[in-house]
């Protein structure tokens, strides 16, 4: 290590160069030395003030100006480097309850010693020249802009405003900003530079409905163009004719310049390096493979400890994915300040989620935290690592990252600023405007097209509900929650996957066949169109009956030519009546009960977007064919019916009824037949479902009849005729597989199981599919399998 230690030291490395950072997370008097303040700024005990108090007459007209105590080194000449920075500030602009006022503040970088205007106030502050509008000095800033100055240009928005501008009070990009300034709330920014991306990023808080949410955009800039090496940064701010007051209450800032020492290395010093490297190769690489070696070592003690249910490989599989990365526990915890319950945005069915923030990209995150003690949270969290990260839309919760250490299973996704889209419509956070809400429900329609037809295979969500219809800042919709998804290649689009989903939103088909597939994403995407529309809950146990359940309602309306009725109220007459009427109809197709009659996504959206007309409905509600059984209302029943053939003038054996009148007398059969049952109850014998096909079969030995096991004993010997395939215990392959343990399961399908398991006899892991005993078809595939692939050879 002593020689390791040696070498790195002769290596040419690139070094941080010394960093811009301090952190205010108060500004007080305490201040003073530390942030320099000019013209009308001042600190005081309530924050930086840069522009003064005071009655109406002694606010007006003045300029402050205020930069930190050191320059900030933007970029290096000798390398071309430049800085990544960060900062985020909260402030207060304040017009103290007057209705009218002016102009904002700035954040900025100007070149070092740059002299602020004192010819005449207002322009935030900048260095520009009133007179002719051109800057004094170079300059790129962020402003915060409370009224729209009309001698500027028309290129500000109409209203309050966060804009990027170069050289000029004329925004080059911006935002609208939805603040508060007579009542003088406080407003958060923060802003970030992305040397390598070269990308200024500007997120801000806005306040609608007196719920604070966060707005951001991004602008292209390489500032090596715009400004010198050195600059100050800080705030400026201004008022004119109108006033206002302008308080900046907290400042944090962070840079990274990383500049090649090496360059400035002698020749003596280079000729040392190379006999330095050339005789401490080889002990680096041995070096390195020691190290290599102990962290491994580290590292599998460390995953024993941590009693991971993940093996090794699992790791490895989801670092596959090019891009969620792995977080460590420790990250997470300390962004979430160690998953506070203040932090938590809401609880799902298997774990909490959480608000946190991520000093190294400097962003705000959220954290879902799966419970370790459920297994079906635990496959939910595997699944969603797994598909997700393999999957790229502009309308897809993005995961950023996941992490399993400590016994915890998290996973880390982009903030959605606006949460859901359900608190919105039902729980009053914001009143969607039609505008919005019609554009959310194009934006999932698209979605799930890709999901659906445009990736590669073909993903079933399984669990569309407005709860998993996130908004961003900007209020565009994004799906999450991958969790119950499941993936099935395109041929086989009509392959069905285990049920699974949220009450309201599952297809009618689901409770009788207990499958799932994209005709019922389909059905769930027409519940959430509805309830956008609508702005109510797919069932409101509080509404009249006749409208408690929501298709119902909105179908009869149909039917009577009132569609509109069906409208949220809380939209007024503020919306459009040709979408609306598209939106519901669309919604009212997808949402059939009858699955055969259902559109395609891709045909939904092609109506959403007006590209094929509306389609023509029943005027009534359709019933779904696929029904479960009935028996007047009694809760036990039985057996059923059968359609059946059978040598014509069989006799029918009446000994007490059952077996739908089949001629069976107890096991044994009395004339041969083939039917198609229509089974209500499980005898112990046949499996339970809704149908099956049933055939003549011998007395079944006694061993076999309690083992439940419908083959015959001819099957064990024509199995055994292949040479490949070998006879196993159940006892063998229940230790193999710690009695089929769930933290061995590897998947499921629609009969099956499949599990990992480690044969000692051989040494080796092997698969093994474990066939329902419920399933007919199930135990069709079995035999089918067995007789045809232990004779097939490649």
């Amino acid at each position: 290590m002593l020689l390791l230690y040696s070498l790195f030291h002769l290596c040419i490395i690139i070094p941080p160069a010394t960093p811009l950072n301090f952190s205010f997370p108060s500004i007080t008097t305490q201040q003073n030395a530390n942030i320099m303040t000019y013209r009308d700024a001042d600190i005081s005990d309530e924050g930086l003030q840069l522009t003064p108090k005071g009655i109406v007459g002694e606010q007006i007209w003045r300029a402050g100006r205020a930069t930190y105590k050191e320059p900030l080194h933007l970029w290096d000449k000798a390398s071309g480097n430049l800085t990544d920075f960060d900062t985020n500030f909260s402030f207060i602009i304040d017009s103290e309850g007057r209705p009218t006022y002016a102009d904002g503040l700035a954040f900025f970088l100007v070149p070092n010693g740059s002299q602020i205007q004192v010819a005449r106030a207002s322009g935030l502050g900048l260095p520009i020249n009133h007179a002719t509008g051109n800057p004094t000095s170079n300059f790129v800033a962020v402003e915060f802009d409370t009224i729209h100055n009309s001698e500027w240009g028309l290129d500000n928005k109409s209203g309050p405003h966060v804009g990027i501008n170069i050289n000029s009070v004329r925004s080059i990009a911006s935002e609208n900003w939805t603040t508060d300034i007579p009542r003088g709330k406080e407003n958060r920014a923060w802003i970030r530079y992305n040397s390598t991306l070269q990308i200024l990023t500007v997120a801000f808080t806005n306040f609608i409905n007196d719920t604070q949410v966060i707005h951001n955009f991004t602008y292209p800039i390489n500032l090596r163009m715009h400004l010198p090496e050195w600059v100050d940064v800080g705030f400026s701010a201004s008022t004119g004719g109108l006033a206002e007051l302008h308080i900046v209450k907290s400042w944090e800032f962070s840079s990274n310049l990383q500049i090649d020492e090496g360059l400035e290395i002698d020749q003596g010093t280079k000729k040392a390096l190379v006999v330095g490297l050339s005789v401490g190769s080889c002990v680096l690489v041995l070096g390195l493979g020691l190290v290599g070696i102990g962290l491994w070592k580290k590292r599998s003690r460390a995953k024993e400890e941590d009693g991971s249910v993940f093996d090794h490989s699992m790791d490895d599989e989801f670092e596959k994915g090019s891009g969620p990365k792995k977080f460590s526990y420790g990250e997470l915890a300390g962004a979430t300040n160690n998953f506070a319950e203040e932090e938590k945005l809401g609880e799902g069915g298997f774990g909490g989620v959480y608000r946190g923030f991520l000093r190294e990209s400097y962003s705000f995150i959220a954290v879902k935290k799966v419970s370790s003690r459920s297994q079906q949270g635990i496959k939910e969290y595997k699944s969603e690592v797994k598909i997700i990260s393999r999957l790229r839309h502009r309308n897809l919760v993005q995961l950023i990252g996941w992490c399993h250490e400590k016994g915890a299973f998290l996973l880390v996704y982009e903030f959605m600023s606006n949460g859901s889209l359900d608190s919105h419509l039902f729980n009053g956070k914001s009143l969607l405007n039609w505008v919005m809400r019609y554009r959310i429900a194009q934006a999932l329609g698209s979605v799930l097209l890709y999901l659906h037809e445009e990736w590669e295979q073909c993903v079933v969500h399984r669990d569309i509900k407005s709860s998993n219809v996130m908004l961003d800042s900007n209020f565009n919709a994004k799906l999450g929650d991958f969790g119950l998804a499941r993936l099935i290649d395109h041929e086989q689009g009509s392959q069905t996957t285990a049920i699974a989903g949220t009450l309201g939103y599952l297809a009618p088909e689901c409770f009788t066949t207990g499958k799932a597939s994209k005709k019922s994403d389909v059905y769930s995407f027409g519940i959430v169109a509805l309830e956008i529309a609508c702005g109510r809950k797919a069932i409101d146990p509080n509404a009249p009956e006749s409208q408690r359940t929501m298709v119902e309602w909105v179908w009869n309306l149909y039917g009577m030519g009132k569609l509109l009725e069906a409208a949220d109220p809380k939209l007024g007459a503020n919306f459009d009546e040709e979408e609306m009427e598209r939106l519901m109809i669309v919604g009212l197709w997808c949402a059939n009960p009858q699955y055969t009659d259902r559109p395609s996504i891709r045909q939904a959206t092609r109506v959403l977007h007006s590209e094929s007309p509306l389609p023509s409905l029943p005027s009534k509600m359709p019933v779904s064919t696929i029904s479960a059984p009935r028996a007047k209302g009694t809760p036990v029943y039985g057996d059923g019916f059968a359609f059946v053939l059978l040598p014509n003038h069989s006799d029918i054996l009446l000994t007490g009824g059952g077996a739908f009148g089949l001629p069976i007398n107890s096991t044994t059969f009395a004339s041969p037949f083939v039917a198609v049952e229509f089974d209500t109850y499980h005898n112990g014998l046949e499996s339970c479902g809704p149908t099956g096909i049933q055939g003549t079969h011998k007395k079944r030995s006694r061993a076999k009849e309690e083992d439940g096991f419908i083959f015959d004993l001819s099957m064990d010997d024509e199995f055994e005729k292949g040479s490949g395939p070998k006879k196993f215990s159940y006892g063998e392959l229940v230790r193999a597989t710690n009695n089929f343990a769930e933290e061995e399961k590897l998947g499921e399908g629609g009969f099956v199981g499949v599990y990992r398991g480690f044969i000692r006899e051989f040494n080796s892991y092997f698969a093994i599919k474990r066939v329902s005993m419920g399933s007919k078809q199930g135990r069709k595939e079995y035999a089918s399998e067995v007789k045809i692939i232990s004779r097939t050879e490649a």
